[in-house]
């Protein structure tokens, strides 16, 4: 009978202790963390330049934001990620005022990028997806392309780049808060 008793108290005793043990490591590993910034993509960045490129090839119309119709550059934009339910403004301009700047050292793929190609800050928009390529509705080509920001017509017109919000936040189209145009040639320094 002692030996069952001593089986017993012995058995639960390690169950306690290997669930201390257990505890302990997962408390230890994380007060010996430094913080870890985590990545956040809009709103799944492979997903939205997926589809954005799919559509290459989709004609230009000024105006329009279809498949079907065709599309202009901001009609592209809005199109592609409202497939994700980003809602964004209609024009180049109102994009680039609704969303939030990025650094062009820390863009990501899924990111806008604007241009003044009429003489109008950020008359132009689309959306970077890596290699410092960008996929658009080009009115010169006739239709949605891929492009490189390292051709000297991009880089001479280029403006900067926003993020746009992820879905479950408010949409930007409907957001109060206006972000700055902020870039060496355009807006406050």
């Amino acid at each position: 009978m002692e030996s069952a008793i001593y089986h017993t108290v012995s058995k639960r005793l390690t169950s306690q202790l290997l669930l201390l043990a257990t505890v302990s490591a997962l408390l230890a590993g994380c007060a010996g963390t430094r913080e870890v910034k985590r990545t956040v993509h809009s709103p799944d960045s492979s997903a939205v330049v997926g589809y954005a490129l799919s559509l290459q090839g989709a004609r230009y119309r000024y105006g329009a934001g279809s498949p079907r119709e065709g599309f202009d550059c901001s009609g592209f934009v809005k199109h592609v990620y409202e497939k994700y339910g980003v809602r964004l403004p209609r024009t180049a301009h109102q994009i680039a005022a609704a969303t939030p700047r990025v650094d062009s050292r820390n863009r990501r793929p899924g990111d806008l990028v604007f241009f003044n190609t009429t003489g109008q800050p950020f008359s132009h928009v689309g959306i970077y997806i890596g290699n410092d390529t960008f996929v658009h509705s080009s009115s010169a080509k006739g239709k949605v392309i891929v492009s490189s920001l390292e051709r000297p017509y991009w880089l001479e017109r280029f403006l900067g780049m926003r993020r746009p919000n992820l879905p479950g936040r408010a949409s930007v189209a409907a957001s109060t808060e206006k972000h700055e145009l902020n870039h060496p040639r355009v807006g406050k320094p």
